[in-house]
């Protein structure tokens, strides 16, 4: 008599015959690929006629990047900078967009898709095309769009309003993190959108609340609304700190694509996976201190 399987069994068989293909993909594509990797870490990898010569030298790739390499170093120090800079400046300006966006008004669908554009659109040609980065005959084809976007409004606020006597790096500072409009609006993409389904999600009753207590604008934001983004302020943390790590125009991976290229695939691997060590080091130490800030509904 033939055994049959169960309703049960057979959903689970389909769900993992649907998975397979993806987990044989994973493995030949991601998985090994990023093992190997961390193998070449600690070889010197060199190509030969039909397959790479590997020899041992333990963390000598890894001295090599931090004792030697005075651009792997410069370069590192530079993205970390950009990153603690930008953080704060992205973060707090999605909020701002999405809390305006979230509001009723005429156009409001119109200015969603403004913000939403960026994510749609942001390909490396368009990007370069729209920023100016992109050469053509050896000239800057986009240089001129491109200068429509860029403001000294640092220096031209602090004049209107008759203050003076900052000190050079710290107006350098906000000249660099505002001198870009599009580059800063071309990021807050993904995390507008976020906060704006946090936004969506403060339940009625919270509001009604808030309208019966008579509580004003300021202290709705500060009592109801911070409160139940706060979750996604974390996310959006942590996906700004990645993507301003893998930005194209970041120069640690340049760097790295750079030695790569010239066939030093032990090195490169060393820089790599240094990076991402780092990568896990900010995210740990970010997690550490917005637990402690982050209030869940449960």
């Amino acid at each position: 008599m033939r055994h049959k399987l169960s309703y049960e069994k057979k959903k689970g068989l389909y769900g993992y015959g649907f998975i397979a293909l993806w987990f044989i993909g994973a493995l030949m594509f991601f998985i090994i690929p990023v093992c190997k990797s961390f193998f070449y870490s600690f070889n010197d990898v060199a190509p030969e006629t039909g397959y790479l010569a590997k020899s041992w030298v333990g963390i000598a790739n890894y001295k090599r990047a931090f004792m030697t390499d005075p651009t792997f170093r410069k370069y590192l120090v530079g993205a970390l900078q950009d990153m603690a800079m930008n953080l704060p400046v992205i973060v707090i300006f999605s909020m701002f967009v999405a809390i305006i966006i979230n509001q009723k008004f005429r156009g409001r669908g119109f200015a969603r898709a403004v913000f939403f554009l960026p994510v749609i659109i942001a390909t490396g040609p368009v990007y370069a095309i729209i920023t100016g980065d992109l050469n053509t005959n050896g000239n800057n084809s986009a240089e001129q769009f491109s200068t429509m976007f860029e403001a000294d409004m640092v220096d031209q606020l602090l004049e209107f309003v008759g203050i003076y006597g900052f000190g050079t790096k710290f107006t350098e500072m906000l000249t660099t993190i505002t001198s870009d409009i599009l580059n800063l609006v071309w990021k807050c993409g993904i995390q507008i959108i976020i906060f704006l389904s946090a936004l969506q999600g403060i339940p009625t009753s919270a509001k009604e609340a808030a309208a019966i207590e008579g509580a004003t604008a300021w202290e709705f934001f500060w009592k109801i609304t911070l409160p139940y983004v706060s979750p996604m302020i974390l996310v959006n943390i942590v996906y700004t700190v990645i993507d301003s790590f893998t930005d194209p125009t970041n120069e640690v991976m340049a760097r790295v694509l750079e030695v790569q290229s010239d066939w030093q695939y032990g090195y490169a691997a060393s820089m790599a996976w240094s990076y991402f060590g780092i990568i896990l080091i900010a995210l740990g130490i970010i997690f550490a201190i917005m637990n402690k800030l982050v209030w869940y509904d449960d």
